[in-house]
């Protein structure tokens, strides 16, 4: 059994190999305690990752932060572990942030299993930028290679404990989600956080993606999970608030399809300068207009005139509403 549970919130920048980590609740604490399990909380860029440790199969991580961060991931994943080496890790879904840790993680150690979702064989082996979702976003990846592939029905050891895996369409058409049925602790990937909708990337391209959500958020119900651990942001309890928070915004969004993509082109910029942190505002503008993702989310791919004026006013948006600020030439984040 790992030797305490911990959760923390690391910067965007190198952290040092040690250092003094926040606790969660005391209830949150000694359910993480009891699985076994150790939630590093990361920045906005990287996703969660989910340590466990003194397991049957060795130790493994679920999720693996993004590519810039990859380094941190690893003297993260080898602070928690405190001396054993990685066995396994599992990828909820294969969006840039929960995986960009997977190669580097497989080179520390050499005998890495990696299992990601079986809906994505047709585009690692080979490797497909375009079908990956990397090229239409312009996000990196290091392309790694998948060793097991896990489907809706499987049982997946993390730790000493078997957990479910159920499938999570909406927010990734071939995202699934880890479910453990004694303590009803829930590894949710990007199907329910607690204050925020993930982006339903099937609707930017034209193809169906709120239902698959809702009936996401249906499943996790039934489940009736006491603990989440979400993606992104803190463990929490309140699940019945957050499925009805996330149910809200999701019929909020298929009155008004719209409102999502524009929504979905604010949060791709802000992602994107989280990586970059600041960018000449030329460069932005050219950036948002040429990167596929936005002409399909705006409908503005046939018409670069009015693909470079929606890069335009999304970027002014951005900034008017504090998320970005303009220093001269340049855009940088509100916080950096």
């Amino acid at each position: 059994m790992l030797e305490s549970a911990i959760a923390f919130r690391s910067p965007p920048a190198r952290m040092p190999r040690t250092a003094v980590l926040p606790q969660p609740p005391t209830d949150i604490a000694a359910t993480l305690h009891s699985i076994g399990a150790q939630l590093l909380v990361r920045g906005w860029l990287s996703a969660n990752n989910i340590v466990f440790g003194d397991g049957p199969g060795g130790a493994t991580v679920v999720d693996t932060g993004y590519f810039s961060h990859a380094a941190q991931t690893v003297a993260l994943v080898e602070q928690g572990l405190q001396g054993q080496p990685l066995a396994q890790v599992v990828n909820t879904h294969l969006h840039s942030d929960h995986c960009g840790g997977n190669a580097s993680l497989q080179r520390r150690w050499p005998d890495l299993r990696i299992s990601v979702p079986a809906g994505y064989r047709a585009h690692l082996l080979p490797w497909d930028e375009s079908g990956l979702s990397y090229r239409d976003t312009d996000q990196q990846c290091e392309p790694f290679v998948p060793q097991a592939f896990i489907t809706a029905g499987d049982s997946i050891l993390l730790g000493r404990r078997a957990w479910q895996v159920h499938a999570a369409p909406g927010h990734d058409p071939d995202a699934v989600l880890l479910f453990e049925p004694d303590s009803r602790t829930l590894i949710s990937g990007d199907a329910l956080w607690e204050s925020r909708l993930a982006i339903i990337f099937p609707e930017l391209v034209g193809e169906p993606g709120f239902d698959a959500a809702h009936q996401a958020l249906d499943l996790i119900e039934a489940l009736q999970p006491r603990l989440v651990l979400p993606g992104h942001g803190q463990a929490f309890s309140g699940v019945a608030a957050a499925i009805e928070a996330s149910r809200q915004r999701l019929r909020a969004f298929a009155a008004a399809p719209l409102k999502h993509r524009q929504h979905a082109a604010r949060a791709l910029v802000s992602y994107h300068m989280l990586e970059h942190r600041s960018r000449p505002r030329a460069a932005l503008i050219a950036w948002i207009a040429r990167t596929p993702i936005f002409g399909k989310a705006l409908q503005c791919e046939s018409d670069p005139a009015l693909a470079l004026a929606l890069a335009t006013a999304t970027t002014d948006r951005l900034v008017a509403d504090g998320v970005l600020v303009q220093q001269g030439e340049l855009i940088a984040l509100a916080d950096g």
